[in-house]
């Protein structure tokens, strides 16, 4: 019989999904940790309604209620789903998401195509640059490659024509949100604007020298933040991780 996970991290951007990988494995050996992803086809409309109903069908047949953990629109994922489900969410942890949930590195590219008069591949280059710690001319570079593929594969509900907008609001689960300071995406007062949701015993952390993916840049600070907010839950650890993690990470 498969082992239920404690904590389930939701991918729906399978190129982003090396991004995850340092914070996932060091979690995994506190607790039992297994990753859902969900790829959409080119054919496909922009909705999150056939990935809800599949992350429910997969809930559904869980024998007790897991903590999940989505980064951008993986984590606007977790968001809608706590809302719809709360019976089946331990807790909600939200990785780059703003109080303005569809907000994504993706919107932030499309409005920089409106301001910027530029080729595309300068201003594929600044937002590398702007959303990773890049030290250097090859890293920005594998970071564009990483970037375009996910423009082609993620699910997102923006296109160059239409972004879209999702209702703020909170969950009635436990909710931890992280941000990076210096992310360009997720602003200020987007990253701050979640006080006005905060339950009792809710987290906000703000990761001061993070970009948009500063859970891949600082691994273990965040860690930290996510294992006391366990804690706080009563959260059991163990030290042995699903078999399934090692092979869903190692790439």
């Amino acid at each position: 019989m498969p082992i239920t996970p404690d904590v389930l991290w939701l991918n729906v951007s399978p190129a982003l999904k090396r991004f995850n990988s340092r914070l996932a494995i060091k979690l995994s050996q506190k607790t039992r940790i297994g990753q859902w992803e969900y790829s959409q086809t080119l054919d496909e409309p922009n909705s999150f309604t056939i990935a809800l109903a599949l992350l429910d069908q997969y809930l559904q047949s869980c024998d007790h209620p897991i903590h999940l953990i989505g980064h951008g629109a993986s984590g606007l994922l977790g968001l809608l789903y706590a809302r719809q489900h709360p019976e089946n969410v331990k807790s909600l942890t939200l990785l780059s998401v703003g109080v303005a949930p569809a907000i994504d590195w993706q919107t932030y590219y499309y409005e920089q195509i409106y301001h910027l008069k530029c080729c595309r591949s300068m201003l594929m280059t600044q937002i590398a640059y702007d959303l990773l710690d890049c030290r250097s001319y090859h890293h920005i570079q594998a970071m564009v490659k990483v970037l375009e593929q996910d423009l082609l594969t993620s699910l997102s509900l923006h296109t160059l024509l239409k972004q879209v907008s999702i209702p703020s609001g909170g969950v009635t689960v436990p909710l931890f949100i992280g941000c990076g300071g210096n992310d360009p995406v997720i602003s200020p007062n987007l990253f701050y604007g979640w006080q006005n949701w905060l339950k009792e015993g809710d987290r906000h952390w703000l990761c001061h020298q993070g970009k948009h993916f500063f859970h891949h840049d600082y691994p273990d600070l965040l860690m930290e933040q996510i294992e006391d907010f366990w804690i706080s839950l009563s959260v059991p650890t163990t030290h042995t991780a699903l078999t399934m993690l090692s092979h869903s990470f190692s790439s």
